[in-house]
């Protein structure tokens, strides 16, 4: 275990498999995960109202970008990360961590390092 015992973290992913994988990565690091939010709406819902320490939000939501909850959880002094296939952040975003797809728990681990270092 890591030194992000009790880091909440909110994950924003469509993909249930991939989903139950960042969680038990995330679980194995300490951190207590908030979702997964596999739509758009309800990312948003939870980046609204939820107490968190950091986020990894898949860009495509079922054919949604994330980029509304990002927004929404920059405005709330929340780091952020991406998680994508595509190689590249979204527009508006290239300053924020892009994790590639297929990740792994070191992939996990360094953003998380970065997101908790600012």
């Amino acid at each position: 275990m890591s030194g992000y015992r009790g880091l909440r973290v909110l994950v924003v992913e469509d993909e249930p498999v991939v989903a139950m994988f960042l969680e038990d990565i995330l679980q194995g690091l300490g951190c207590e995960t908030v979702g997964p939010a596999g739509r758009l709406t309800e990312g948003l819902a939870l980046a609204e109202h939820e107490i968190l320490g950091a986020a990894i939000l898949d860009i495509n939501l079922a054919g949604e970008r994330s980029t509304p909850i990002a927004a929404a959880l920059l405005r709330r002094g929340i780091p952020v990360a991406f998680a994508s296939g595509y190689g590249a952040a979204p527009e508006g975003f290239e300053r924020l961590p892009l994790i590639e797809k297929p990740y792994r728990e070191a992939d996990i681990d360094a953003v998380l390092m970065l997101l908790t270092a600012t």
